[in-house]
């Protein structure tokens, strides 16, 4: 059938699966057709965290709920009466991306610093659930996605009955904004390649590449935690900024070492960190991206553009499903759903 629900473009290709529209009898050949279609999940039951605001050091509560198919994902900001509380997790929502990613209506409401509950969202393959928040930020927690992880593992994860929509890139779209640039091409599952370049010692030049597959967000990427520098960090505060930041929720970066006692918790994990980043903001997209993105000194700003860049044009991708040997390809972070009935 013809999709009749696209992420805010025309697209090349169709979506769904089609019998026979002329009455006969379906065979087990199109059953088998059916089963054979990874679905769309979402969570079992609700869970919930509190933690401190980096920005704001707001202490908030948010609450993870299950939601139906076809719903995406959904931020609810319970702290508003008044307006629209409701925020579609979509590209096309963003509103800033100086510091973070932050989304937000035409009431004004907004959410900041979602791109860690987005990555974990993403990485452990669910693609409807209710995010309901009293204030403005996603709490940071320990700077990773890890506690999200956690959080969704404790809550169950069920499949539901649709398929899993994916969009799939048909051609190569890149885009360059200062010194940062990314790229979307076409690729048989998704994969991210990213590189970083600071001019720290400690930093350096750090580059991974990894298939976002068999639980690989879960077990390689989800505990990198954000970093930053000493001098900026004393910029955002002198500003009124991160003002719920510390050495629980971030690594700091000062001179030649980093200020944090237990120390890195990879190698490499201020590029991990950079390419979990990444996770999050491509599930802005409205699902997941069949395509291979690549990253050099990319942040949320070059990210949104890249979403921005691959709706516009229509030639450049398609919605699909994900079907027979795909199926073993699809993101779920290693986490077995409880199967839905057909």
């Amino acid at each position: 059938m013809k999709r009749d629900n696209k992420p805010n473009g025309n697209g090349k290709g169709q979506m769904g699966i089609s019998l026979d529209q002329s009455g006969r009898q379906a065979t087990q050949g199109d059953l088998d057709e059916v089963r054979a279609v990874v679905r769309q999940r979402t969570l079992k039951n609700s869970t919930s965290c509190a933690g401190v605001a980096l920005h704001s050091g707001a202490e908030i509560s948010l609450t993870l709920k299950p939601a139906d198919a076809d719903s995406g994902i959904v931020f609810v900001r319970t702290d508003v009466r008044e307006g629209d509380a409701r925020i579609p997790a979509t590209w096309d929502r963003v509103v800033d991306t100086r510091l973070c990613t932050t989304i937000g209506n035409p009431d004004g409401v907004s959410v900041g610093t979602i791109e860690h509950l987005m990555a974990a969202l993403a990485g452990c393959g669910i693609d409807n659930a209710l995010v309901e928040l009293n204030g403005p930020e996603v709490p940071i927690m320990d700077g990773s996605s890890e506690p999200f992880v956690m959080l969704i593992e404790g809550a169950g994860v069920i499949e539901l009955a649709a398929p899993r929509r994916v969009i799939r890139v048909l051609k190569t779209i890149n885009v360059v904004i200062g010194g940062g640039e990314a790229a979307l091409k076409p690729s048989d599952f998704p994969t991210l390649d990213v590189a970083i370049d600071f001019d720290s010692d400690v930093v350096s030049s750090q580059a991974l590449s990894m298939g976002l597959v068999n639980g690989s967000f879960c077990k390689e990427l989800a505990r990198a935690r954000t970093f930053g520098f000493l001098h900026e960090v004393e910029q955002m505060r002198a500003a009124g900024l991160a003002k719920g930041g510390s050495l629980d929720n971030a690594i700091v970066v000062s001179g030649d070492g980093i200020m944090n006692d237990e120390g890195l918790r990879y190698d490499d994990e201020f590029v991990r960190h950079k390419m979990l980043d990444a996770v999050g903001d491509m599930f802005l997209a409205g699902g997941y991206i069949v395509g291979q993105f690549s990253g050099l000194r990319s942040g949320h700003a070059v990210n949104n553009a890249l979403l921005k860049a691959l709706f516009a044009d229509d030639d450049a991708w398609e919605l699909d499903v994900l079907r027979r040997s795909e199926v073993a390809t699809a993101v779920d972070g290693g986490l077995v759903a409880e199967s839905a009935a057909l």
